[in-house]
């Protein structure tokens, strides 16, 4: 668009298929595309090492006379990144291989926002055929949009998996190796995983929270709010001005393609004016024309996007989610823990004799008496259970110092993929809206144009008194 603003977000230049081609004296800048990181940040700003600018194009139809028929799309990039040994990989991948990609991404950089793939049903743009040109540009163009934001962000554009996407010619062999010796492996069970369901589940709550993360989710809460609100909108626009059903009565390139009839009917009455008329006639059929073009190529596109950043958003919301959970499991393990060492302490106490030692509670009077009756009530057996709960002591210890730093790292981390976020989320936003504006101003350049060519036309006419 014209007249954009000179900051650093306005110069972001994300690449497309109509992009011009990629000047590689003069790299793209921007969010996602820095080369370094300037001195002076925070140790919650994320840290780019170099750019990576991805495409999706050429969308073929692979064994196309079988039953095992598939598309491939030719998945390319040019970096300056180390890690990649071509600064312009390009290989064929199907959609399979996504869904593989976007998978393991999501296990291997679970602190990481990770986009997610288009659906792979969605009635919206199935034509009646997955092979289907139509089916397969608009995949296509998802595909593309689901690498821009992995090619954006500073940890997953270095990824070894995402480097073997690009680059790799035994990409299945690839892929069984990574599946077999994954990058993060899986640890052994730990006591938070032994704790039952009745400690930690789904509707638990965070005691302590942090209320920059609160602001995080009442953002992210605004931000889908109008994103879905948006998609309504011009939802119902879209089926008002070009729904393909005639008969619903809200169609306007079906009535201004009636109208264009009507006239033109009108015309082989009206003798005297019958060219004025047909002309006329033309020009309600071009703006029916342009209406339908401009629904398809840029309301369509624009509704497609929306779709597209409310998914990437939940994504986000994901991660924050993820986040609530490793400070709940520091928190609960922090109250098992006061729980299991005010039973060591009564124990003890009892143990060494001390008066009113058991007179801790009714849950521990009751507890007391239930022993008693099992006749679990003696010394031996009291300090057998009390060096079991010694022992789970040291073992609770250790789970909430580790459950602590995992719940500070991940903060940490959570924080620096808020920035990374908002800096992909502004980039989007700009694309997104630019290419709406830019349609409506080429629908609205074109109507004037060719009103415009009937009036003159219109104004010759000379009604007889």
């Amino acid at each position: 668009m014209l007249g954009d603003d000179e900051d650093v977000f306005d110069s972001v230049t994300w690449e497309s298929p109509s992009a011009p081609a990629y000047n590689a004296t003069h790299p793209p800048t921007g969010p996602g595309f820095k080369q370094s990181t300037a001195e002076g940040e925070g140790p919650h700003d994320p840290k780019w090492e170099g750019y990576l600018i991805t495409s999706v194009r050429d969308p073929v139809k692979e064994l196309a006379e079988t039953k095992d028929a598939y598309v491939s799309y030719l998945v390319s990039a040019k970096t300056n990144l180390p890690i990649f040994s071509s600064p312009n990989p390009s290989s064929r991948r199907r959609f399979q291989d996504f869904v593989f990609l976007r998978d393991h991404l999501v296990k291997d950089f679970p602190a990481c926002v990770v986009p997610a793939l288009p659906d792979k049903h969605r009635l919206e743009y199935i034509t009646g055929d997955r092979f289907s040109p139509e089916f397969m540009e608009r995949r296509r163009l998802e595909l593309h949009r689901f690498l821009q934001r992995l090619s954006r962000h500073p940890t997953l554009q270095r990824s070894t998996l995402l480097r073997a996407f690009f680059e790799s010619t035994e990409w299945h062999v690839h892929m069984h190796q990574h599946v077999a010796h994954p990058p993060n492996a899986e640890q052994p069970p730990g006591i938070i995983d032994n704790l039952s369901d009745t400690l930690l589940n789904a509707f638990s709550r965070v005691k302590k929270p942090d209320e920059r993360f609160l602001t995080m989710r009442e953002d992210v809460d605004k931000f889908e709010e109008g994103l879905v609100l948006s998609e309504r909108l011009f939802n119902r626009i879209r089926g008002r001005t070009s729904d393909g059903n005639p008969e619903s009565g809200e169609d306007l390139t079906a009535d201004y393609h009636d109208l264009a009839v009507a006239v033109q009917g009108l015309g082989f009455l009206e003798s005297g004016i019958t060219d004025p008329l047909n002309q006329f006639s033309n020009t309600l059929l071009e703006f029916s024309a342009l209406l339908r073009h401009t629904a398809h190529n840029t309301t369509d596109p624009f509704i497609g996007h929306l779709h597209s950043l409310i998914s990437y958003s939940n994504a986000n919301r994901a991660v924050l989610k993820l986040r609530d959970q490793k400070q709940l499991d520091f928190e609960e393990l922090s109250d098992y823990l006061s729980n299991v060492t005010a039973e060591r302490d009564r124990l003890t106490a009892i143990i060494n004799g001390y008066a009113g030692s058991s007179g801790l509670g009714l849950g521990a009077y009751l507890k007391d008496r239930v022993d008693a009756i099992r006749g679990m009530d003696d010394d031996r057996s009291r300090v057998e259970k009390k060096r079991k709960l010694d022992a789970k002591i040291k073992e609770l210890q250790e789970a909430v110092t580790t459950a602590h730093e995992t719940s500070d790292a991940f903060s940490d981390a959570t924080l620096r993929e808020q920035t990374i976020f908002q800096h992909a989320k502004t980039a989007e936003m700009k694309e997104m809206l630019g290419g709406m504006a830019d349609g409506q101003i080429e629908f609205y350049k074109a109507s004037m144009e060719e009103w415009d060519r009937i009036i003159p036309i219109i104004q010759r006419i000379r009604v007889d008194v």
